[in-house]
């Protein structure tokens, strides 16, 4: 790739990263008073982390079964109340443990 095509791939990239933050400020100047649009858009961050992590859950691992194993754990953590860390932690335990085991069998 040569430095032309690089600025121009910069640009479009930096443009659309600003339409995306700036365009919604123009259109909706006054306080949303849509009950539903307001909870919509509520749930929109959660969605969007959901989508990006929990694949990378599965494919990060060196096989996709210890990646599911770490999901279960984790949200078994997370319902019972454990922080964060204490998940994070948990599903990298986890994901050693069933590794380990994975390779004495």
């Amino acid at each position: 790739m040569n430095l032309r095509d690089y600025c121009f791939f910069l640009l479009v990239m930096a443009g659309v990263t600003y339409l995306l933050r700036a365009v919604p400020f123009v259109l909706l100047k006054g306080k949303i008073k849509s009950r539903f649009w307001r909870s919509f858009l509520a749930y929109v961050p959660y969605t969007v982390l959901a989508a990006m992590t929990v694949p990378a859950i599965f494919y990060s691992t060196n096989s996709v079964i210890s990646g599911a194993c770490a999901l279960v754990a984790a949200v078994i953590a997370s319902l019972l109340g454990r922080g964060l860390v204490g998940v994070a932690v948990v599903a990298c335990v986890t994901v050693l443990g069933v590794d380990g085991i994975m390779l004495l069998l």
